[in-house]
Parts: C-alpha cells; sequence; structure tokens
C-alpha cells in the first residue's frame, strides 16, 4: 500500500524575493515561448518550404506537449521533490530551445517544439506548486497574483517582442532568445530553487501512489469546483483572446493598430484587478472577490452579447471589454490559491490538473468561435457567457458549504512572510 505523506512536514516556509523572481521567470517562459514567433508565421512557411497549416502545427505541437508535461510533472514531483523535476526540466527546455533554432524542417521543428512544451511545463506546474509548499491564506494568494500578472502580460509583450528580434535577426533568433531564457531559468533554479517538498511529505509507493493521490484530489469536490471556475473563466477570457483580432478589425472597423492599442488597454485592465485582488488578499474573503468577479463577468458578456446581435456603438462595447477582462483579475488568482489549498500534499498533481483542463479548454475554444467566419461576433459573446456562467455553476454549486474556517484560512498572514 502507497505510503501517505506526513501533511505536519509540509510547513510554509518564508519566500526570498529572489525566488519570487525565479517564479516570475518560470510563470512568464510558456507564455513566451507560444507567442514570440508568431510575427513570423509567414516567414517561416517561405524559409521552411512549408505551408500555413504546417507552421501552424509547430504551435499546435507546442501546445499539446505543455499540457502534457503538466500532468506528467506535477504528479512526479509530488514523489521525488520539486527541484529535481524542475531542473531537468529547465534543461531539457533549453536544448529544445537550440533545436527549434537550428531546425533544417517543418517537421524537426515541430517535434523540437513539442519537447520544448513538454519540458517548460516544469516551469508552469512547479511554480505553482511551489508556491502552495510555502505558502498559505493571504501570502499564497499575493504570490498567485504576481504570477497570473506576469502571465497576462506575457503574452501581449510576447509578439511585440518578437516583431522586433524578427526584424532585426530573423526568427531563428526568437528561439535563441527563447534558449537563453531557459539557460537563466535553470540558473536560477540551481542557485534559488531549494527543495520545498520535504522527503516526509512526498507520496510513496511509485505509479500506485500516483494515481491515488489523483483519485484524490479528484474526489475532492471543492478542489474540482474550484478548478471549474478557473477553466471556464480562463476559456471565456481565450474565447475573447482569439477572436477579438477579427471582431476588431472585421467588424468594428479598426486598424491593426488601433487594434493592437485597445488589447494592451484591456491587457492593463485585468492586469490592474489582478494586482488589486493581490493587495485585498487577507482582508476581502477569497470567495468574496471570487463571487464579485464573476458576477460581473456574466454581466459584461450578456451585455458583450446584447451588444454585438443588435449592433451597439463601438465605445460602449470596447468599455464592455474591458469590464469584462478586468472582472477575471478577482477570479484567477483566488480560485488558484484555493483549489491548491485543497489539495494537502497533491499540491503538484492538483496545479497538474489546472493547466493541463485551462489549456484543453482553451484549445477547444478557440476554433468554436470562427464557426459563423470572420464577419460575425456572435460566436464569441455566445462562448464568453456560456463559460461564465459555467464558471458560476462550478463556484456555487461545487464549492458550497465549505467550513467559513478553510476560506481565508491564515488570511491574517502578512507579506512579510514572503518577502
Amino acid at each position: 500500500m502507497p505510503a501517505s505523506p506526513d501533511a505536519s512536514a509540509r510547513t510554509p516556509r518564508p519566500v526570498t524575493r529572489t525566488l519570487i523572481a525565479v517564479l516570475a521567470l518560470l510563470t512568464a517562459v510558456a507564455p513566451l515561448a507560444t507567442d514570440m514567433y508568431l510575427p513570423a508565421f509567414p516567414d517561416m512557411a517561405d524559409d521552411l518550404d512549408t505551408t500555413a497549416s504546417g507552421v501552424q502545427l509547430t504551435l499546435t505541437a507546442f501546445l499539446i506537449g505543455l499540457g502534457l508535461g503538466q500532468l506528467f510533472i506535477g504528479p512526479l514531483s509530488d514523489a521525488v521533490g520539486r527541484r529535481r523535476p524542475l531542473l531537468i526540466g529547465s534543461l531539457v527546455c533549453l536544448g529544445a530551445g537550440v533545436a527549434c533554432a537550428l531546425a533544417p524542417n517543418v517537421e524537426t521543428l515541430a517535434a523540437a517544439r513539442f519537447v520544448q512544451g513538454l519540458s517548460g511545463a516544469a516551469g508552469v506546474v512547479l511554480a505553482r506548486a511551489i508556491i502552495s509548499d510555502t505558502s498559505r491564506g493571504a501570502a499564497a494568494a499575493k504570490l498567485l497574483g504576481v504570477t497570473m500578472i506576469i502571465s497576462i502580460i506575457a503574452p501581449v509583450v510576447a509578439p511585440l517582442t518578437g516583431g522586433a528580434i524578427i526584424a532585426g535577426a530573423g526568427w531563428r533568433a526568437v528561439f535563441w532568445v527563447l534558449a537563453v531564457l531557459a539557460l537563466v531559468m535553470l540558473i536560477g533554479a540551481a542557485a534559488r530553487a531549494k527543495e520545498t517538498l520535504p522527503e516526509s511529505a512526498r507520496a510513496r509507493g511509485g505509479l500506485g501512489s500516483t494515481v491515488s493521490g489523483a483519485r484524490q484530489v479528484l474526489a475532492n469536490r471543492h478542489y474540482v469546483g474550484y478548478l471549474l471556475t478557473f477553466c471556464f473563466a480562463f476559456a471565456a477570457l481565450f474565447a475573447y483572446i482569439s477572436a477579438s483580432p477579427f471582431v476588431m478589425q472585421n467588424v468594428m472597423g479598426l486598424s491593426a493598430g488601433a487594434y493592437s492599442l485597445v488589447f494592451g488597454l484591456n491587457a492593463l485592465a485585468i492586469v490592474a484587478t489582478s494586482s488589486a485582488a493581490a493587495a485585498l488578499a487577507g482582508r476581502v474573503t477569497y470567495r468574496g472577490m471570487i463571487a464579485g468577479g464573476l458576477a460581473v463577468s456574466v454581466l459584461a458578456s450578456a451585455g458583450l452579447l446584447a451588444a454585438v446581435l443588435n449592433g451597439a456603438p463601438m465605445l460602449p462595447t470596447l468599455v464592455l471589454f474591458a469590464v469584462f477582462q478586468g472582472s477575471l483579475g478577482f477570479v484567477f488568482s483566488n480560485a488558484t490559491a484555493l483549489a491548491l489549498a485543497e489539495t494537502d500534499a497533491h499540491a503538484g498533481t492538483g496545479s497538474a490538473f489546472l493547466g493541463f483542463l485551462q489549456f484543453t479548454l482553451a484549445a477547444a475554444v478557440s476554433p468554436l468561435v470562427g464557426l459563423r467566419g470572420e464577419g460575425t461576433a456572435v460566436p464569441m459573446g455566445l462562448a464568453m457567457l456560456v463559460s461564465t456562467v459555467l464558471a458560476v455553476l462550478a463556484f456555487t454549486v461545487l464549492t458550497r458549504g465549505k467550513p467559513a474556517a478553510r476560506d481565508g484560512a491564515d488570511s491574517g498572514q502578512e507579506l512579510s512572510t514572503v518577502v
């Protein structure tokens, strides 16, 4: 029988500013690797003598690797600790970046991108697990808020940065830059990311223990409720992200420059509310912030659907976009903190399911918003509204009945415990 980990051994430890910086880098590498090379797609198709679909396959391969990597690395880290998978993943990610930069054809590039996603998943899933190991209550919510802000900013900055790199040095230079970032991640992890899961708290029993841990996590309806709340809210956001270029330019008539400006301003809205949520952690209940954010997101998405159905003026529609994005800043980090608080000694497994379902739902929503072509915003509005309603149902049905003491446990913990 697999031995049960000693939950008492998982006492939160102080987190240094340097480790916070390392966690930030771990969080940023995957979204940067996802979006930084997007402006180079036409050049890559010509250079590699392939089609647009062939180049798109390299992005698909990366996202598949990123999702599967989290499912594998998260539970593995519950058994062997966080440090070794993090170091190995960073090293492999470095090698995959070099392989991408040197790829002679699209098939090699797709394979290298899959490995890059598979290994880069270590940073994403283990950053959350390390936070769960080292912090509780307000401190955990604040740190998760920081990582959420970075994960939002990075995809916005990535295409702009990548475009500048490509213009000056070509598309292969993007992958050299990503390899350098992986090297910095490896050095930072080796120097500052000490083991945060003591041996006495690790899952034992090999594969049987891993399966048992996964079953235990998924049997907790409160965890599943917060998991679905986070993932459906993210699906709603991704419906907006994937459809916004066509909606704002083809339907609303914005220029490419104006669209970039609006997209950036909307990203600032969710950064601002994520920062506010981090500041309020420990003073306002996490469930209260989630409930408020979900209520506003449902109203905003319903308003957006009504606007696109009735041809509302541009300005109110753009305001609703910003309100919708801003509302999710109160949902993401708090739902993640409460979900991981339910995992006890299986934070890696809990983080893995979060990441896997997040990207799976995002991949499923992306093609749905374009079902009726590029000249209508109705599928986007429907996808946003349905996703937010499902998030509300998951939150209200699956997480109800929780003892009040568990919501915001250790909420009085000050930020001084993590700096």
